[in-house]
């Protein structure tokens, strides 16, 4: 897929009044959950304000796509890589906690879960679903992350987002329209940069990491962790979860190359060594297909797919 002349370049750009680098022809396998998939065209990781400054006075020189990439912990790329410029906010990193008013301001890099458990040893009371999610701070905004009949829509105060030609909003709940994992930030070329949660403080520090313990070992138990995945393949559809009835398929176990439907869970589909993309997204087609024929059902995707999959 990776077409642009000066990607053939094999050392990165420098970005002027900046420490941010501009890296082509960089493999994203690592970079995702999943570890499988090809090579972004450009690759960006800033660090810093100035950093994504310059990176997007950089992009908007170019006539190329943006995709924005966090943990890629919900994310499927394709084994032919993705064009344009993969910008990672996984290095956009700090958090500030406000004993007095029970907010919490967060960079988007930061991983949601670290965050939990910090409240948690204060005793604050409101992210404890969040101690098993793998994504970032950013993500969780981003797709109204959620998990034990709870989410971020239900605790998030604020969130500042920026656009590649450098307008910063800061949107709330009702801006973002909120719905199950999905809010209206999705498909957007815009970037978040620090989300404010509000707590509840004054509970017990061993209650409050009592029940995020909990939370987390019941995850453990239920959710197969021994494996690259992308967590839950598919959103689950009212009024039975995605997994129970890819499940009653006899679909647990099933294999496409090395992408095998979870013994544990059916809703996770794992890389069991060396498995490709292909693989992972024949293995999701499958599924959908088998599902919509017995239930006359689709299956909806919560792992976002990107890059181009041959055909089926």
């Amino acid at each position: 897929m990776i077409t642009t002349s000066d990607s053939a370049m094999s050392s990165p750009i420098q970005l002027p009044a900046s420490d941010c680098q501009i890296f082509p022809n960089f493999p994203l396998a690592d970079q995702t959950s999943y570890r499988v998939g090809g090579q972004a065209q450009w690759y960006a990781a800033p660090r810093s304000w100035e950093d994504l400054q310059a990176t997007f006075e950089w992009f908007e020189k170019q006539d190329i796509p943006l995709m924005l990439l966090g943990a890629g912990s919900n994310l499927l790329i394709s084994d032919r890589g993705v064009d344009g410029l993969v910008l990672s906010t996984r290095y956009l990193r700090y958090r500030n906690f406000d004993p007095e008013t029970g907010r919490i301001t967060v960079a988007a890099g930061d991983p949601i879960a670290k965050i939990a458990w910090q409240a948690a040893k204060r005793g604050w009371c409101g992210l404890e679903w969040a101690v098993g999610i793998p994504g970032t701070v950013g993500g969780a905004v981003v797709m109204n992350a959620g998990a034990h009949h709870q989410c971020a829509a239900d605790c998030l105060l604020s969130a500042v987002v920026v656009s590649p030609d450098g307008t910063v909003e800061t949107l709330t709940p009702e801006d973002l329209n909120y719905s199950y994992r999905t809010s209206s930030l999705q498909g957007q070329q815009k970037l978040v940069l620090e989300a404010t949660f509000q707590l509840e403080t004054g509970f017990s520090r061993q209650e409050v990491m009592a029940t995020t313990q909990q939370n987390l070992q019941q995850r453990k138990s239920s959710q197969p962790y021994d494996k690259p995945s992308c967590g839950s393949v598919f959103r689950n559809p009212s009024p039975h979860a995605a997994g129970w009835l890819i499940e009653q398929l006899g679909l647990k176990g099933y294999r496409i190359g090395n992408a095998e439907i979870s013994h544990r869970h059916a809703n996770f589909i794992l890389n069991c060594g060396q498995a490709k993309a292909e693989d992972i997204f024949r293995l999701i087609r499958h599924a959908q297909e088998q599902v919509e024929t017995r239930w006359s059902l689709l299956l909806e995707p919560e792992v976002k797919i990107l890059g181009e999959f041959s055909p089926l």
